[in-house]
Protein backbone atom coordinates (compact mmCIF):
# COMPACT_ATOMS: atom_id res chain seq x y z
CA UNK A 1 0.00 0.00 0.00
CA UNK A 2 2.77 2.45 1.02
CA UNK A 3 4.75 1.55 -2.11
CA UNK A 4 1.72 2.25 -4.31
CA UNK A 5 1.15 5.60 -2.59
CA UNK A 6 4.77 6.57 -3.23
CA UNK A 7 4.43 5.67 -6.91
CA UNK A 8 1.20 7.67 -7.14
CA UNK A 9 2.88 10.72 -5.60
CA UNK A 10 5.85 10.36 -7.95
CA UNK A 11 3.50 10.05 -10.92
CA UNK A 12 1.60 13.19 -9.84
CA UNK A 13 4.85 15.12 -9.46
CA UNK A 14 6.02 13.84 -12.86
CA UNK A 15 2.77 14.98 -14.46
CA UNK A 16 2.92 18.41 -12.80
CA UNK A 17 6.53 18.83 -13.97
CA UNK A 18 5.43 17.86 -17.47
CA UNK A 19 2.63 20.44 -17.52
CA UNK A 20 5.14 23.15 -16.59
CA UNK A 21 7.60 22.00 -19.28
CA UNK A 22 4.98 21.74 -22.03
CA UNK A 23 3.15 24.86 -20.82
CA UNK A 24 6.21 27.11 -20.79
CA UNK A 25 7.39 25.65 -24.10
CA UNK A 26 4.69 27.65 -25.92
CA UNK A 27 6.61 30.81 -24.98
CA UNK A 28 9.93 29.18 -25.87
CA UNK A 29 8.70 28.20 -29.35
CA UNK A 30 7.11 31.62 -29.95
CA UNK A 31 10.39 33.38 -29.16
CA UNK A 32 12.47 30.83 -31.10
CA UNK A 33 10.57 31.82 -34.26
CA UNK A 34 12.39 35.16 -34.16
CA UNK A 35 15.51 33.25 -35.24
CA UNK A 36 14.14 30.67 -37.70
CA UNK A 37 11.26 29.88 -40.02
CA UNK A 38 8.39 27.64 -38.83
CA UNK A 39 9.60 24.78 -41.04
CA UNK A 40 13.14 24.99 -39.69
CA UNK A 41 11.97 24.99 -36.07
CA UNK A 42 9.50 22.14 -36.68
CA UNK A 43 12.16 19.97 -38.34
CA UNK A 44 14.89 20.58 -35.76
CA UNK A 45 12.67 19.90 -32.73
CA UNK A 46 11.02 16.79 -34.18
CA UNK A 47 13.85 15.08 -36.09
CA UNK A 48 16.41 15.45 -33.33
CA UNK A 49 13.69 14.83 -30.75
CA UNK A 50 13.06 11.47 -32.45
CA UNK A 51 16.78 10.63 -32.38
CA UNK A 52 16.86 11.52 -28.68
CA UNK A 53 13.90 9.20 -28.05
CA UNK A 54 15.68 6.36 -29.85
CA UNK A 55 18.64 6.97 -27.53
CA UNK A 56 16.28 6.77 -24.53
CA UNK A 57 14.90 3.49 -25.90
CA UNK A 58 18.43 2.11 -26.15
CA UNK A 59 19.24 3.18 -22.57
CA UNK A 60 16.00 1.62 -21.29
CA UNK A 61 16.69 -1.54 -23.35
CA UNK A 62 13.33 -1.22 -25.07
CA UNK A 63 12.67 -2.51 -28.63
CA UNK A 64 13.76 -0.12 -31.41
CA UNK A 65 13.56 -1.93 -34.75
CA UNK A 66 10.01 -3.25 -34.88
CA UNK A 67 8.02 -4.82 -37.71
CA UNK A 68 5.14 -2.39 -37.08
CA UNK A 69 7.33 0.67 -37.83
CA UNK A 70 6.11 1.18 -41.47
CA UNK A 71 2.51 1.05 -40.23
CA UNK A 72 3.16 4.16 -38.11
CA UNK A 73 3.72 6.49 -41.10
CA UNK A 74 0.18 7.88 -41.07
CA UNK A 75 0.40 8.41 -37.33
CA UNK A 76 3.57 10.43 -37.88
CA UNK A 77 1.86 12.57 -40.52
CA UNK A 78 -1.03 13.35 -38.16
CA UNK A 79 0.81 13.58 -34.83
CA UNK A 80 4.06 15.23 -35.94
CA UNK A 81 3.65 16.79 -39.40
CA UNK A 82 0.08 18.03 -38.95
CA UNK A 83 -0.04 18.75 -35.23
CA UNK A 84 3.38 20.40 -34.99
CA UNK A 85 3.21 22.05 -38.40
CA UNK A 86 -0.11 23.80 -37.78
CA UNK A 87 0.90 24.62 -34.20
CA UNK A 88 4.14 26.40 -35.11
CA UNK A 89 2.51 28.13 -38.09
CA UNK A 90 -0.19 29.39 -35.70
CA UNK A 91 2.51 30.76 -33.39
CA UNK A 92 3.97 32.76 -36.28
CA UNK A 93 0.62 34.36 -37.03
CA UNK A 94 -0.73 34.84 -33.49
CA UNK A 95 -0.18 34.68 -29.74
CA UNK A 96 1.18 31.76 -27.74
CA UNK A 97 -1.60 31.84 -25.12
CA UNK A 98 -4.58 31.54 -27.47
CA UNK A 99 -2.72 29.00 -29.62
CA UNK A 100 -2.15 26.82 -26.54
CA UNK A 101 -5.82 26.95 -25.50
CA UNK A 102 -7.22 26.28 -28.99
CA UNK A 103 -4.75 23.47 -29.71
CA UNK A 104 -5.76 21.79 -26.44
CA UNK A 105 -9.35 21.53 -27.66
CA UNK A 106 -8.07 18.12 -28.79
CA UNK A 107 -10.22 16.15 -26.25
CA UNK A 108 -13.31 17.85 -27.71
CA UNK A 109 -12.52 16.61 -31.24
CA UNK A 110 -11.56 13.15 -29.93
CA UNK A 111 -14.94 12.83 -28.21
CA UNK A 112 -16.76 13.80 -31.41
CA UNK A 113 -14.64 11.59 -33.72
CA UNK A 114 -14.85 8.61 -31.37
CA UNK A 115 -18.54 8.29 -32.23
CA UNK A 116 -18.18 7.39 -35.95
CA UNK A 117 -14.69 5.83 -35.79
CA UNK A 118 -14.69 3.95 -32.46
CA UNK A 119 -18.45 3.53 -31.92
CA UNK A 120 -18.16 5.40 -28.60
CA UNK A 121 -21.39 7.38 -28.18
CA UNK A 122 -21.49 10.53 -26.07
CA UNK A 123 -23.89 10.84 -23.15
CA UNK A 124 -26.26 13.81 -22.81
CA UNK A 125 -23.95 15.38 -20.23
CA UNK A 126 -20.97 14.98 -22.56
CA UNK A 127 -22.89 16.66 -25.39
CA UNK A 128 -23.60 19.53 -22.99
CA UNK A 129 -19.84 19.79 -22.32
CA UNK A 130 -19.20 19.81 -26.07
CA UNK A 131 -21.65 22.71 -26.50
CA UNK A 132 -19.90 24.65 -23.73
CA UNK A 133 -16.54 24.14 -25.51
CA UNK A 134 -17.98 25.34 -28.82
CA UNK A 135 -19.43 28.40 -27.10
CA UNK A 136 -15.96 29.14 -25.71
CA UNK A 137 -14.42 28.85 -29.18
CA UNK A 138 -17.03 31.31 -30.52
CA UNK A 139 -16.14 33.80 -27.76
CA UNK A 140 -12.42 33.55 -28.60
CA UNK A 141 -13.04 34.00 -32.35
CA UNK A 142 -15.41 36.89 -31.53
CA UNK A 143 -17.11 36.92 -34.99
CA UNK A 144 -18.79 40.27 -34.28
CA UNK A 145 -15.36 41.94 -34.16
CA UNK A 146 -13.14 40.31 -36.84
CA UNK A 147 -9.41 40.78 -36.30
CA UNK A 148 -6.08 39.81 -37.81
CA UNK A 149 -5.58 36.76 -35.55
CA UNK A 150 -8.42 34.76 -37.13
CA UNK A 151 -6.07 32.81 -39.43
CA UNK A 152 -3.80 31.92 -36.49
CA UNK A 153 -6.79 30.66 -34.50
CA UNK A 154 -7.96 28.50 -37.43
CA UNK A 155 -4.44 27.01 -37.64
CA UNK A 156 -4.51 26.26 -33.89
CA UNK A 157 -7.88 24.50 -34.28
CA UNK A 158 -6.45 22.48 -37.21
CA UNK A 159 -3.52 21.52 -34.97
CA UNK A 160 -5.95 20.23 -32.34
CA UNK A 161 -7.94 18.35 -35.01
CA UNK A 162 -4.78 16.70 -36.36
CA UNK A 163 -3.75 15.75 -32.82
CA UNK A 164 -7.22 14.32 -32.15
CA UNK A 165 -7.09 12.29 -35.39
CA UNK A 166 -3.76 10.88 -34.20
CA UNK A 167 -5.32 9.91 -30.86
CA UNK A 168 -8.10 8.01 -32.67
CA UNK A 169 -5.48 6.28 -34.83
CA UNK A 170 -3.41 5.37 -31.75
CA UNK A 171 -6.48 3.71 -30.22
CA UNK A 172 -6.94 1.64 -33.39
CA UNK A 173 -3.23 0.75 -33.49
CA UNK A 174 -3.32 -0.33 -29.83
CA UNK A 175 -6.28 -2.59 -30.55
CA UNK A 176 -4.46 -4.19 -33.48
CA UNK A 177 -1.00 -4.35 -31.85
CA UNK A 178 -1.64 -4.45 -28.07
CA UNK A 179 1.98 -5.33 -27.24
CA UNK A 180 3.46 -2.37 -29.14
CA UNK A 181 5.58 -0.24 -26.76
CA UNK A 182 4.21 3.32 -26.57
CA UNK A 183 7.63 4.99 -26.33
CA UNK A 184 8.85 3.04 -29.38
CA UNK A 185 5.70 4.03 -31.26
CA UNK A 186 6.24 7.69 -30.31
CA UNK A 187 9.85 7.67 -31.54
CA UNK A 188 8.96 6.12 -34.91
CA UNK A 189 5.96 8.35 -35.57
CA UNK A 190 8.09 11.41 -34.77
CA UNK A 191 10.77 10.23 -37.19
CA UNK A 192 8.24 9.52 -39.98
CA UNK A 193 6.50 12.83 -39.35
CA UNK A 194 9.79 14.70 -39.71
CA UNK A 195 10.21 13.58 -43.33
CA UNK A 196 7.39 15.72 -44.87
CA UNK A 197 8.67 18.66 -42.79
CA UNK A 198 12.18 18.06 -44.21
CA UNK A 199 10.76 18.03 -47.76
CA UNK A 200 8.99 21.34 -47.06
CA UNK A 201 12.26 22.66 -45.59
CA UNK A 202 14.11 21.80 -48.82
CA UNK A 203 11.38 23.06 -51.18
CA UNK A 204 10.27 26.27 -49.45
CA UNK A 205 12.89 29.01 -49.33
CA UNK A 206 13.73 30.23 -45.83
CA UNK A 207 16.26 32.69 -44.49
CA UNK A 208 19.21 30.95 -42.78
CA UNK A 209 18.74 30.09 -39.11
CA UNK A 210 20.20 32.63 -36.70
CA UNK A 211 22.04 30.42 -34.25
CA UNK A 212 21.75 32.74 -31.26
CA UNK A 213 22.27 31.51 -27.70
CA UNK A 214 18.52 31.67 -27.11
CA UNK A 215 17.69 29.66 -30.23
CA UNK A 216 20.24 26.95 -29.38
CA UNK A 217 18.84 26.80 -25.85
CA UNK A 218 15.28 26.62 -27.21
CA UNK A 219 16.14 23.70 -29.50
CA UNK A 220 17.91 21.84 -26.68
CA UNK A 221 14.92 22.49 -24.39
CA UNK A 222 12.54 21.11 -27.03
CA UNK A 223 14.67 18.06 -27.87
CA UNK A 224 15.62 16.98 -24.35
CA UNK A 225 12.88 18.29 -22.06
CA UNK A 226 9.73 18.80 -24.17
CA UNK A 227 10.26 15.65 -26.27
CA UNK A 228 12.51 13.00 -24.68
CA UNK A 229 11.90 13.69 -20.97
CA UNK A 230 8.35 14.86 -21.68
CA UNK A 231 7.20 11.59 -23.21
CA UNK A 232 8.90 9.53 -20.50
CA UNK A 233 7.07 11.58 -17.82
CA UNK A 234 3.78 11.25 -19.73
CA UNK A 235 4.00 7.47 -20.02
CA UNK A 236 5.08 7.15 -16.37
CA UNK A 237 2.03 9.17 -15.30
CA UNK A 238 -0.30 7.09 -17.50
CA UNK A 239 1.11 3.90 -16.00
CA UNK A 240 0.48 4.85 -12.36
CA UNK A 241 -2.54 7.20 -12.53
CA UNK A 242 -6.07 6.93 -13.89
CA UNK A 243 -6.34 8.13 -17.48
CA UNK A 244 -9.13 10.56 -16.53
CA UNK A 245 -6.98 12.20 -13.86
CA UNK A 246 -4.03 12.45 -16.26
CA UNK A 247 -6.23 14.07 -18.92
CA UNK A 248 -7.68 16.50 -16.36
CA UNK A 249 -4.31 17.58 -14.97
CA UNK A 250 -2.90 17.86 -18.50
CA UNK A 251 -5.26 20.83 -18.96
CA UNK A 252 -2.86 22.76 -16.71
CA UNK A 253 -0.56 22.88 -19.76
CA UNK A 254 -2.52 25.49 -21.78
CA UNK A 255 -3.26 27.42 -18.57
CA UNK A 256 0.47 27.63 -17.80
CA UNK A 257 1.10 28.49 -21.46
CA UNK A 258 -1.42 31.34 -21.33
CA UNK A 259 -0.10 32.71 -18.02
CA UNK A 260 3.51 32.49 -19.28
CA UNK A 261 2.56 34.33 -22.49
CA UNK A 262 0.74 36.94 -20.41
CA UNK A 263 3.71 37.54 -18.08
CA UNK A 264 6.63 37.13 -20.47
CA UNK A 265 5.23 38.22 -23.84
CA UNK A 266 2.64 40.74 -22.68
CA UNK A 267 -0.24 38.81 -24.30
CA UNK A 268 -3.15 40.08 -22.24
CA UNK A 269 -6.46 38.44 -23.28
CA UNK A 270 -9.45 40.73 -23.71
CA UNK A 271 -12.79 40.16 -21.95
CA UNK A 272 -14.24 37.97 -24.72
CA UNK A 273 -11.07 35.83 -24.80
CA UNK A 274 -11.09 35.38 -21.01
CA UNK A 275 -14.71 34.18 -21.13
CA UNK A 276 -13.89 31.89 -24.07
CA UNK A 277 -10.85 30.39 -22.34
CA UNK A 278 -12.87 29.76 -19.16
CA UNK A 279 -15.73 28.12 -21.10
CA UNK A 280 -13.35 25.86 -23.06
CA UNK A 281 -11.54 24.71 -19.91
CA UNK A 282 -14.83 24.11 -18.03
CA UNK A 283 -16.23 22.21 -21.02
CA UNK A 284 -13.11 20.06 -21.37
CA UNK A 285 -12.90 19.28 -17.64
CA UNK A 286 -16.55 18.21 -17.45
CA UNK A 287 -16.19 16.24 -20.71
CA UNK A 288 -13.22 14.31 -19.31
CA UNK A 289 -14.98 13.88 -15.94
CA UNK A 290 -18.14 12.38 -17.47
CA UNK A 291 -16.03 10.17 -19.74
CA UNK A 292 -14.11 8.82 -16.73
CA UNK A 293 -17.36 8.16 -14.85
CA UNK A 294 -18.73 6.16 -17.80
CA UNK A 295 -15.55 4.07 -18.03
CA UNK A 296 -15.76 3.22 -14.32
CA UNK A 297 -19.36 1.95 -14.59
Amino acid sequence: MVQNQKKTIKALLALLLLTFIWGYNWVVMKQALEFSSPVQLAFLRNFFGALCLFLVLALLRKPIFIKEAPKLIWLGILQTTGFTGFLIWALVEGGAGKTAILTFTMPLWVAIMAWPFLKERLSQFQWLSVMVCFLGIVFIFDPLHPHSNTFSMILAILSGLSWASAVILVKKINLKYPKLDLLTMTAWQMLWGSIPILIAYLVVYSEPVIWSNYFVGAIIFNIIFANALGWVLWLFALKHLRAGLVSMLALLTPIIGSISAWVELGEVPNSFEKIGIALILIGLMTLIFFQSKRQQT
